[in-house]
């Protein structure tokens, strides 16, 4: 006796088509919503890893705080007291996170330069996940809170605010050490901004001058961005599923928005900044005491 074979009709395979299709496109947010979560949670762990260098900074330099960049002395390149140890070599004035990463052993650049000013970091811990492309030393993906740990910028002959004492800090666990920066596009609006340029100087391009964080609340006194005239501020980065990881000076860290850091933000993207904002920012995770002081003024006169 011979048996039928019975064979799946069209509409059978189309119903099968269709029930793969839709549970792929319930699955696909979920899919994608875990990779974005696991590369905040790497970007973190590097963010944690990097920051215990801070501490053994100050603990060798007699308690003085890690300013954002080493000072420029006179002569550029050429002058050896610009060239600093970032533990496999002599860089000419590398920024913060380089001088950390010597402190835990995780060196920034394969071949650190006495002569370039715009290296890329090497070192897959000194990158976030979710813009890995942002690892020039200008342009970068990370903020430090220099204005009120270590600004070594100098106006009249003077430092904006260095040194630094680490013991002047009352609040460790309240004090933002670095964070994801967006640089200085947040001062301009979103729909302005420009994508992410690895060697470019372009006020509102994505990341530009990212290696330093602007507190939430600036006054017309104080410095900003670049420093330069006419620069916009920088601010956090809620690059994390609306959150930007940010680490505190005790070495815990904390994806927030930045509202809860203290920014502020006007319709259009603009990251707010004025002490007469009816929304104001706060600097109460910024400043080290806890309370909302005013970052320090740029010096007016030479002593």
């Amino acid at each position: 006796m011979i048996r039928s074979r019975r064979a799946f009709t069209l509409i059978e395979l189309l119903v099968v088509v269709a029930i793969i299709g839709l549970l792929v496109s319930i699955l696909l947010p979920s899919l994608s919503r875990a990779r974005k979560q696991t590369r905040s949670v790497l970007c973190m762990t590097h963010l944690r890893e990097l920051s215990h260098g801070w501490h053994m900074y100050a603990d060798q330099n007699h308690d003085v705080s890690l300013p954002g960049r080493f000072y420029k002395q006179p002569g550029g390149t050429s002058n050896p007291a610009n060239w600093y140890d970032v533990g496999n070599g002599l860089k000419y004035r590398p920024r913060w996170v380089a001088a950390m990463g010597k402190q835990v052993g995780v060196y920034a650049f394969d071949e650190p330069s006495t002569s370039d000013d715009r290296q890329d970091y090497d070192s897959t811990v000194y990158r976030c996940p979710t813009v890995s492309e942002w690892n020039d030393e200008r342009n970068y993906a990370y903020g430090y809170n220099h204005q009120f740990l270590g600004n070594a910028r100098k106006t009249n002959g003077r430092f904006h605010n260095f040194p630094v004492n680490r013991s002047r800090i009352v609040t460790f666990s309240g004090t933002v050490l670095a964070g994801d920066c967006m640089g200085t596009a947040a001062g301009v609006p979103t729909a302005d901004r420009l994508d992410y340029d690895n060697g470019g100087t372009e006020f509102n391009a994505l990341g530009n001058h990212g290696w330093t964080l602007d507190p939430p609340r600036l006054t017309d006194a104080s410095d900003r961005g670049t420093g330069d005239a006419g620069s916009p501020r920088t601010a956090v980065d809620p690059r994390h599923l609306g959150r930007t990881n940010v680490i505190y000076c005790d070495g815990h860290s904390q994806a927030a928005t930045p509202r809860e850091i203290g920014y502020r933000v006007r319709p259009g993207g603009v990251f707010a900044d004025a002490d007469d904002d009816p929304d104001q920012a706060s600097n109460r995770f910024f400043s080290g005491t806890g309370r909302d002081d005013s970052p320090p003024d740029r010096p007016i006169s030479a002593r």
